[in-house]
C-alpha cells in the first residue's frame, strides 16, 4: 500500500464515519425528544437519563449500521471522490497516469470490509439484542410484558397460548395449552400460573416448566405421557425433580416464536432462521422463507450496489457533486426497488419461489456490478 492510497483510505474511512454519525444524530435526536417524557420517567427509576439512552440507542446504533452501512458507504464514496477533485489532488494523480481503478482500489476493499463488519454484526450481535430492538421507550428494560402471539406445536397437536409474555425473562403469564392429541388424563386443556422456557439438560428436552398448574387440578397424581419414544408431559409421579404443582411440556415452539414484534425473525441469525425453518413442529410462511435467503444473499447484494455506483462516482462529464448524489439516489432507490418486488413476489407466491425471489435481484445486478466494475479498471 502506498502513501496515496493510505492518504485516499484514511479520507474515506472518515467520510464513512462522518456520514453514519450525521445520520445517527438526526435518528436520536428526533427520537430522543419525541420520546423525552418516558426517557425521562426511566432515567429516574434506572440511574440517570444517560445510562438510560446509552442502553436503548447503543443497540439502536448497531441496528442503523446494518441498516444503512452500503448506503452510507456509497455516499461516502460520492464525498471522497468529490473533495478530491475539487482540491485538484485527483487530476493530479490521473496525470500521472494512475487510472480511476487504481485509485477507488483501496475504497473498493475498505468497502467490502465494512460490508463484511455488517455481516458480523447482523449475525452475531443484533440476535442478542432481538428484545431491546422490539421494545419502546417506555420499556427500556424490556421486562414489559407484552402480547402473545398463539402458536401450533405440529408435532405435539399442542395450541400455546397465554396471558401475556415477558420475552427477556423467557415467561409466560397465565399459559393457557389447548391439548389437541389424545392426552389421556390431561383432558383437552393445561393451564398455570406461569410457563417458562428451559434449554435441554440430562433431565429433559427442551420447553417449558409450567408452576402452580391450576388444570388438571391432580396433575401431581397424573402419570406422564409421550408418543412413540418421546416424553411430552412430564409431571411429578414419574419425574421427582419437579416440585409439587409442577409440570414439564416438552416442545421445540421457542419463546422467540411466541413474540407478536418482527424483531423476534428479522433480527435472528441465520442459523437461527435455517432452524426455525427446518422447524417441524412449526408453520413457516413463504415470507420467513424469503428472509431466510435474502440474508444469505445479502453480503454480494450490497456489495453489488457499491459497484454501481462506480460510474457516478469517476464523473467522466465533471457534472457537479449534489448532482452525482441526486444519481445516486435514484440508483439507490431503483435497486431496492427490484429487491422489494421480487421480495414481494416471493412472500406471496407469485411467479417466484422464496428461494428465487431473494437470490433474483443478485442475478439481475451482479453481472451490471461486475461489468461496471471492471469498466472502471481500464478508465
Amino acid at each position: 500500500m502506498t502513501k496515496i492510497d493510505r492518504y485516499i483510505l484514511v479520507l474515506f474511512l472518515r467520510t464513512t464515519l462522518i456520514c453514519f454519525c450525521s445520520i445517527a444524530g438526526i435518528f436520536v435526536v428526533f427520537h430522543a425528544f419525541t420520546n423525552m417524557d418516558d426517557l425521562l420517567r426511566q432515567g429516574q427509576q434506572q440511574g440517570g437519563l444517560l445510562a438510560v439512552m446509552l442502553r436503548f440507542y447503543g443497540p439502536f446504533m448497531l441496528l442503523l449500521f446494518d441498516m444503512t452501512g452500503a448506503i452510507t458507504t456509497l455516499m461516502a464514496f460520492l464525498f471522497t471522490v468529490g473533495w478530491l477533485r475539487r482540491t485538484g489532488e485527483l487530476t493530479a494523480i490521473l496525470s500521472a497516469g494512475i487510472s480511476h481503478g487504481r485509485i477507488l482500489r483501496p475504497m473498493v476493499y475498505a468497502s467490502l470490509i465494512i460490508i463484511l463488519v455488517q455481516l458480523a454484526n447482523r449475525e452475531f450481535v443484533l440476535p442478542h439484542y432481538r428484545n431491546a430492538l422490539s421494545g419502546k421507550a417506555k420499556n427500556v428494560s424490556g421486562n414489559k410484558e407484552e402480547r402473545i402471539t398463539p402458536q401450533m406445536d405440529y408435532m405435539n397437536r399442542v395450541f400455546l397460548d397465554g396471558g401475556g409474555l415477558i420475552a427477556k425473562q423467557k415467561l409466560i403469564r397465565d399459559p393457557s395449552f389447548r391439548l389437541d392429541g389424545n392426552y389421556t388424563g390431561f383432558g383437552d386443556l393445561l393451564t398455570a400460573g406461569t410457563a417458562r422456557w428451559m434449554e435441554a439438560d440430562e433431565n429433559h428436552g427442551c420447553g417449558y416448566l409450567l408452576k402452580e398448574v391450576k388444570f388438571p387440578e391432580d396433575i401431581d397424581a397424573i402419570p406422564s405421557l409421550g408418543l412413540e419414544d418421546r416424553m411430552i408431559l412430564l409431571t411429578r409421579k414419574d419425574y421427582p425433580w419437579l416440585e409439587p404443582g409442577q409440570c414439564f411440556f416438552t416442545t421445540s415452539v421457542r419463546t422467540e416464536f411466541l413474540q407478536t414484534n418482527a424483531s423476534a425473525k428479522t433480527r435472528a441469525s441465520v442459523a437461527e432462521l435455517m432452524s426455525r425453518v427446518r422447524n417441524p413442529a412449526v408453520h413457516n410462511s413463504l415470507d420467513l422463507q424469503v428472509l431466510l435467503h435474502e440474508r444469505i444473499v445479502r453480503v454480494p447484494l450490497d456489495f453489488g450496489l457499491i459497484l454501481l455506483g462506480l460510474p457516478i462516482v469517476i464523473n467522466r462529464n465533471e457534472r457537479n457533486l449534489f448532482v452525482m448524489i441526486g444519481v445516486a439516489m435514484f440508483t439507490v432507490l431503483g435497486f431496492f426497488m427490484v429487491k422489494t418486488l421480487g421480495n414481494a413476489m416471493g412472500s406471496n407466491g407469485l411467479w417466484f419461489s422464496p428461494p428465487m425471489a431473494a437470490w433474483f435481484p443478485l442475478i439481475l445486478v451482479g453481472p451490471i456490478a461486475y461489468v461496471r466494475y471492471r469498466d472502471a479498471q481500464l478508465v
